[in-house]
């Protein structure tokens, strides 16, 4: 009679990943080169709030890598305004990982500056995933409803800067702002949530005055 055994996977699946991650970021951080994991879902408003976040950092060099399943439309456009960017197609991966930025990283060869590396439109698989950077920034919108931070917690609780975009639709929609605030406060208690709008182009302003205190930090 055979014996069944149960077997420990002590090793995570994550590990390598995760050592690839810390060895851009070290690598980075050296460099003087703060990275930014830009997050959201689907038309969330990812691009159009890199252009208006680029425009304003006049004093600094910014890269971005562009993350998608397929196409280069984004990037297009970014390099139409002059940003050096790059393309990720990961052909059905629903998030990128350290490897893939790590071979980005070399192609782009960053001297020094701001690396924005725009994920999958995904609010669940790119959360879960350390791709290098040292912060996290989230880009959610009023036209996806107030209740995305209770379906989608992990999103939100590892997230460093919250962008609540489209706020120019507020007045014509059915947001509930108090029970956003109150599900991301239960997750989250120190991220900043800055109301933002690409269309009129609200809010920037104060998401540039974080990530040049961050910057300034990680330079000291």
């Amino acid at each position: 009679m055979s014996e069944n055994r149960e077997i420990e996977i002590m090793q995570s699946v994550y590990d390598k990943n995760d050592q690839v991650a810390s060895q851009i970021n070290e690598s980075l951080t050296n460099n003087g080169i703060y990275a930014i994991n830009v997050m959201g879902a689907p038309g969330a408003g990812k691009t159009t709030s890199l252009i208006q976040i680029i425009r304003r950092l006049t004093d600094v060099t910014s890269y971005v890598i562009e993350g998608d399943i397929e196409a280069d439309f984004d990037t297009k456009t970014l390099q139409s305004l002059g940003v050096k960017a790059i393309q990720i197609n990961t052909g059905g991966a629903c998030h990128l990982d350290s490897p893939l930025i790590g071979a980005a990283v070399d192609e782009l060869k960053i001297s020094d500056g701001i690396l924005f590396i725009e994920n999958i439109g995904n609010l669940v698989c790119p959360a879960e995933f350390m791709i290098g950077e040292h912060a996290k920034m989230l880009i959610s919108t009023v036209t996806e409803g107030s209740d995305k931070p209770y379906k989608y917690p992990l999103a939100f609780e590892k997230a460093d800067l919250i962008l609540l975009n489209k706020c120019d639709l507020l007045p014509y929609i059915d947001f509930d702002e108090d029970f956003f605030m109150k599900g991301v406060r239960a997750l989250n208690q120190t991220a900043p949530v800055i109301k933002v709008s690409g269309k009129t182009e609200e809010g920037y302003e104060k998401v540039v005055e974080w990530i040049v205190e961050k910057t300034r930090s990680l330079q000291k």
